[in-house]
């Protein structure tokens, strides 16, 4: 069988942390179980058909070839959608009571959802929202 050479799907995302316990924690608090190939220098979460990897930000970046500067916004979020607002408020008091810092309190958004925003104690931002365009099945899968 040959190689696949697309990228039509992600397996995994890694997020540059500046304490790798604390991160762990953190995410552990959120309900994230770290799996297997977890250890003091990295953890991993399964998260849906994805694996969510910690490791220490000077690491990721040496093993990029990139310069950890730490300034500014990266340019990426991380999202999980819920069936309704009710949800988007519920996960978002849960990140709060595990350690997230508010960064955007849930509110009605201009393209017809309803979202907000916090950070992870790196100051990753993960979006919380309800989209009334798609479908979140029990799973948490949502489908366009």
């Amino acid at each position: 069988m040959a190689e696949a050479t697309h990228f039509s799907t992600v397996s995994i995302i890694a997020l540059g942390v500046a304490d790798l316990a604390r991160a762990r924690a953190f995410y552990e608090a959120l309900g994230f179980a770290a799996g297997p190939g977890s250890s003091k220098d990295i953890a991993f979460f399964q998260i849906g058909g994805l694996v969510l990897s910690l490791f220490p930000r000077t690491l990721l970046a040496e093993d990029a070839g990139v310069a950890d500067d730490g300034h500014g916004f990266d340019g990426v979020t991380l999202a999980h959608n819920y069936p309704s607002e009710a949800a988007v408020d519920a996960a978002m008091a849960h990140a709060l009571a595990a350690g997230a810092t508010l960064r955007k309190k849930p509110q009605k958004v201009f393209w017809g959802g309803y979202s907000g925003y916090f950070a992870d104690p790196d100051g990753h931002l993960w979006e919380v929202a309800y989209n009334p365009f798609v479908k979140v099945d029990d799973h948490g899968i949502v489908t366009l």
